[in-house]
């Protein structure tokens, strides 16, 4: 049975990081369940904690005996105002039936002298006598509410006066919560952090890497989202502080890395090329091939139209491809021994009758 190397590697790759991706998941699973554990060792502060509850009481009883006051006021209020209504309505009907009995009178005679006029105008003055003494018990009410309505605003200034005390001391209590929450979190956090970068150092090219993969991405889940977002304020300054120290060990660790790949590369460019062609391993000479790029230094060996001119048949076709490294000097193609045919130099066998090359390099 023919085996698909390409198909095998990408096989493996799926099933290496379906490994580590399940490994990272059962891990936060885990730690999540043990970070709800060891956040109950801390109580979190209640504002109502911090209240003067005996005088908020006293404040909230007589706030509502005003409320209650106020309430029945209005109430009256309102069948004043109702009352006042139905006396205005007697008085205009009363006026208006004067106005034209009077009126009337003046076609018949002197109704100054009338007797009965002026008993019909001491009932009109009645009626206009029992809408103001209504209107005076109007005010009266409203003056009492006014009263009243002071004082609930002086007792809801002594009410948020004490809200605010409890504030400050709950705030101040707060930021101990938190600083405690954090510290037990940063226990827990660190040395699972540490090991993840331990491990992605130390073992990211072992046979067993994808284990140890898992296990760092869930140390990068565990810091970003089980301890930075509980990071200490302070202004933002802490925050601020992490992230430039994060952002300068990433950069100096990132930096390091490119610049020990160049000096190896030219360190490697400098050995002659019969050493560089023993060390260059099948996979990478099969991802060279497969991308057109030198096994050593890493350039496309295709020569472009623009740098070299071609006739334009199929028979010049394979001249765009040179046997030789025109970068770094690398044996790139050769013959094969037995049929003549032209192979990659550092594939294991030929692609035409399947023997192994035994050229020297």
């Amino acid at each position: 049975m023919e085996l698909n190397s390409k198909k095998l590697e990408r096989t493996s790759r799926i099933v290496y990081y379906s490994i580590s991706t399940i490994l990272c998941l059962f891990l936060i699973l885990l730690s999540n369940k043990i970070i709800d554990d060891l956040d109950t060792a801390t109580v979190r502060p209640e504002i109502e904690n911090f209240e003067n509850k005996v005088v908020m009481n006293d404040l909230d009883k007589k706030m509502n005996t005003l409320n209650i006051e106020v309430e029945n006021l209005n109430t009256k209020k309102g069948t004043i105002e109702k009352t006042i209504a139905t006396a205005k309505e007697n008085y205009t009907n009363e006026k208006q039936s004067f106005d034209n009995w009077v009126q009337t009178r003046k076609t018949l005679g002197s109704p100054d002298k009338d007797q009965e006029v002026i008993e019909r105008a001491k009932k009109l003055d009645e009626f206009y006598k029992i809408e103001q003494d209504w209107r005076s018990q109007l005010n009266l009410r409203q003056v009492e509410i006014d009263q009243r309505e002071k004082k609930q605003q002086e007792i809801q200034k002594l009410i948020e006066k004490e809200k605010e005390a409890a504030e400050t001391k709950y705030y101040a209590e707060l930021k101990q919560y938190d600083l405690k929450v954090f510290l037990i979190r940063l226990l827990f956090v660190a040395p699972i952090l540490a090991l993840g970068i331990f491990f992605f150092v130390r073992y990211r090219r072992h046979k067993f890497w994808p284990l140890y993969f898992g296990f760092t991405l869930f140390s990068l889940y565990a810091f970003f989202f089980g301890l930075v977002p509980y990071l200490p304020s302070y202004g933002g300054y802490v925050r601020y502080a992490v992230g430039i120290i994060l952002s300068a060990g990433l950069g100096y660790y990132a930096i390091k890395t490119i610049r020990q790949f160049i000096e190896t590369k030219q360190a490697e460019l400098k050995v002659s090329t019969q050493e560089r062609a023993k060390n260059v391993q099948t996979e990478v000479a099969e991802k060279a091939l497969e991308n057109h790029f030198c096994p050593s230094c890493g350039k496309d060996f295709i020569i472009k139209k623009w740098e070299f001119p071609f006739k334009n048949n199929e028979s010049d076709a394979y001249k765009l491809v040179t046997d030789f490294c025109r970068h770094c000097g690398l044996e790139l193609f050769k013959n094969c021994n037995k049929c003549g045919n032209k192979n990659f130099a550092h594939l294991p066998f030929c692609s035409s009758c399947g023997t192994k090359p035994t050229t020297e390099k």
